[in-house]
């Protein structure tokens, strides 16, 4: 796993599939997304790592319950004590109750999916007892007021996270950045294409200056016209 600063208080850990973020207010940090299976230990070293301990972290929050996103999230909430939420709509499947509704993959979706699949580890994930559900709207305790965006269409209860005062939005996997050329795409494996379009165009209204996603590069500058630009390659469906 890697670690990279992207702004004093925000970090990007790379994995081998997607990627996590950890948001920090003096000595109080949030994690969100956890990667996949066994990625808790990875985490709590990288912490370790910055000069933070795991019981740092307060809130795991996880923009939809994929495994590369939520895999970790019971591991590492065990070794720090961290509070996991979710959507209302995402929770049952993060805590393990059935699981979820696959994506609806396109023809030209289905090896780039197995690529990704052969690089996740195998083994059932460390299921959190409790996930605290959220909804649209809400307001976390981080990053001067961090306002959930449910943007329904990667999953049902996929959401993205919004921080005004900071300038810095996380998209999950509504968005994505390409590996070819860096270029802000709409997210791939979807269960409802369409509604993820319409969710793209409502982030794409928000006015971030830096954008962080579930895969590829962030945008670290001018977030805001890179996903307006995007929209507008990308229409929503009438």
């Amino acid at each position: 796993m890697d670690v990279v600063e992207l702004l004093p208080r925000l970090h990007l850990l790379r994995f081998a599939v997607g990627q996590a973020y950890l948001w920090h207010d003096g000595g109080e940090s949030t994690l969100i997304d956890a990667g996949a299976v066994g990625a808790g230990r990875a985490i709590a070293d990288a912490l370790t790592a910055l000069g933070r301990a795991p019981r740092d972290v307060r809130r795991i929050v996880l923009t939809h319950f994929h495994e590369d996103h939520a895999g970790g999230a019971g591991e590492f909430a065990a070794l720090s004590g961290a509070e996991v939420l979710a959507h209302r709509l995402d929770a049952p499947f993060v805590r393990g109750e059935h699981p979820g509704p696959p994506p609806r993959f396109e023809d030209w979706e289905l090896p780039l999916h197995a690529a990704a699949a052969a690089h996740l580890p195998a083994g059932e994930p460390v299921r959190p007892p409790v996930v605290t559900a959220v909804s649209d709207g809400d307001l976390l305790d981080f990053g001067g007021g961090a306002r959930v965006v449910h943007v329904p269409g990667h999953t049902d209860g996929s959401i993205a996270l919004f921080l005004p005062a900071e300038g810095v939005l996380f998209t999950g996997d509504t968005v994505a950045a390409s590996p070819v050329d860096g270029a802000v795409i709409p997210g791939v494996f979807n269960l409802d294409r369409p509604r993820l379009l319409t969710g793209f165009h409502r982030l794409a209204a928000l006015d971030p200056d830096v954008a962080c996603f579930g895969h590829g590069e962030p945008v670290l500058g001018g977030a805001s016209a890179a996903l307006r630009r995007a929209a507008a390659r990308h229409p929503a469906a009438g």
